[in-house]
């Protein structure tokens, strides 16, 4: 691999972990095989790879995680399309049976975001679609017969966040072994260790049950250097990242494919022939879950100015939490970093990591205010150019701006969601205005009417994902994203009529 590619490696890690909560944890020495009770005895894989086995797909090595996968991935190439079923059957009984204490687990080592919602992302992983996916496309003429079908790419390496690291990591399998694939999670440094727990209890079953052992490898202590390496290894054909803008590019740009999920800033437009009180509801729901922490999440409203009062004492009378000026310049204070000589105003500020994800009690505090320790969600009038406008900020405070017409809002939607082309929200019953926002905006899920997770099939029509590839196109990853399509051609006249 050429200094360059070294360079943007380096650039998808770092901007990722810089994202997602904190900086990387530092470079670790390799450490040894015995290290982590792995057997020290190297045997041969498949194209000259040499394993050493970890513990329950636990691997201090990157290359040896890599080399694992493989060997994972050839056994479950053997077993076939059955042993995929009964491995995806295996994550979604675990994910639900130990929802409470993983969720519980991860919310302690993450400290974001809240345990209830925790709880229910895990229960919810039955929802990931899995070997169905993968009907074959068939036809037969007067020339032939040809088959289409969908085919693994071998070992998938991928990068999971802080702010949903059980649930990403486990849809993720789900769809990636529904496709056939092993899979070598690099994880973020902050979730590390429930991400490992939940991998080796994953092997643990998928060994006792299907007979493959490490068709899932995580690294323990994850590093820039550990993902290089993964990224370097040749059994690793496909990359899965998120990230913003120069992650994207820069997987793009290292030499392997790259599925991309790349930054949100989703704005809501409310005009005036929606219904307010369902409008207020489904906005504090999708704005408020696991507090704000959704890349699909309601991150901005622009509202009407004539209907704006009554939707703001709609979201009143449900609960959620009005800031006065003097309270939001408090809070977008402690919620923004701003270089020397910038003021809270000043919409280039650099979001404070220690509240992202944090209760709304905590953020009121911060704002010189006391609210029920159940409130779910601050909201305060700003302009277009505030800070919680213009950043993807990730925490349970909601930004409110009036728009003198929906033309402007449509406008202000489009300059707060940065061409990101992720999500965004219309509450309307005009289909002139849906349509128009749809055009404008073009994003990969477009919500009309409901709180944001109905675009994942939560409580609107659809199917679940955790990981939404925008800036590659792929949308809501499915076990058909993770596949090559492959066609085979029987040449004669084999029609019977």
């Amino acid at each position: 691999m050429s200094a360059l590619d070294e360079k943007l490696i380096r650039d998808v890690v770092s901007e990722v972990m810089q994202r997602l909560g904190g900086a990387a944890a530092p470079a670790a020495a390799t450490a040894p095989a015995s290290a982590c009770g792995c057997d020290a005895r190297p045997r041969p894989s498949g194209g000259g790879i040499i394993v050493r086995s970890g513990r329950n797909g636990v691997f201090q090595d990157a290359n040896e995680a890599c080399a694992a996968a493989h060997d994972g991935f050839l056994q479950l190439r053997e077993k076939g399309v059955a042993a995929r079923a009964k491995v995806v059957e295996i994550v979604k009984t675990l994910a639900e049976a130990n929802a409470e204490e993983w969720g519980r687990i991860e919310l302690e080592e993450t400290k974001i975001g809240r345990l209830d919602h925790k709880i229910e992302k895990l229960k919810i992983i039955k929802l990931v679609p899995g070997v169905e996916w993968l009907n074959p496309y068939a036809r037969s003429g007067d020339h032939g017969i040809t088959l289409e079908e969908y085919t693994p790419f071998g070992v998938v390496a991928a990068i999971t966040p802080s702010t949903h690291s059980i649930p990403t990591l486990s849809g993720n399998i789900v769809n990636m072994v529904a496709a056939g694939n092993a899979v070598v999670f690099n994880p973020h440094p902050g979730a590390a260790k429930c991400a490992a727990l939940a991998v080796s209890e994953y092997n643990k079953a998928i060994e006792r049950e299907v007979g493959i052992r490490n068709l899932i490898a995580i690294i323990e202590h994850p590093t820039l250097d550990s993902f290089n390496a993964i990224c370097r290894h040749e059994a690793v054909r496909l990359l899965c990242v998120t990230g913003g803008p120069g992650v994207v590019k820069a997987a793009m740009q290292s030499g392997k494919r790259a599925i991309c999920a790349g930054p949100g800033n989703p704005p809501v437009l409310v005009d005036d022939t929606c219904c307010l009180k369902r409008a207020a509801r489904d906005i504090i729901q999708g704005a408020a879950y696991d507090n704000n922490l959704l890349c699909i999440g309601e991150k901005e409203v622009f509202v009407l100015d004539s209907i704006a009062d009554r939707l703001m004492q709609f979201m009143s009378e449900n609960g959620a939490v009005k800031l006065n000026p003097a309270q939001l310049d408090r809070l977008t204070k402690a919620a923004f970093i701003f270089k020397e000589g910038q003021g809270a105003g000043c919409p280039h500020a650099t979001v404070n990591r220690e509240l992202v994800g944090k209760d709304a009690a905590v953020l009121a505090k911060a704002a010189g205010v006391d609210v029920r320790p159940d409130t779910q969600l601050l909201f305060a009038e700003t302009d277009a150019s505030h800070p919680f406008v213009q950043e993807e900020q990730m925490m349970p405070m909601l930004p409110i701006v009036r728009v003198k017409s929906v033309e402007e809002g449509i406008e202000r939607s489009l300059q707060a969601e940065h061409n990101y082309k992720h999500t965004s929200i219309i509450h309307s019953h005009d289909v002139e205005h849906m349509t128009a926002m749809a055009r404008a905006l073009d994003t990969t899920l477009f919500v009309k009417n409901g709180p944001c997770m109905t675009g994942l099939g939560l409580g609107g029509e659809g199917y679940l994902s955790f990981s939404v590839a925008t800036p590659t196109g792929e949308g809501i990853t499915n076990p058909r994203t993770f596949t090559r399509t492959r066609r085979c051609v029987m040449v004669d006249n084999l029609r019977i009529y």
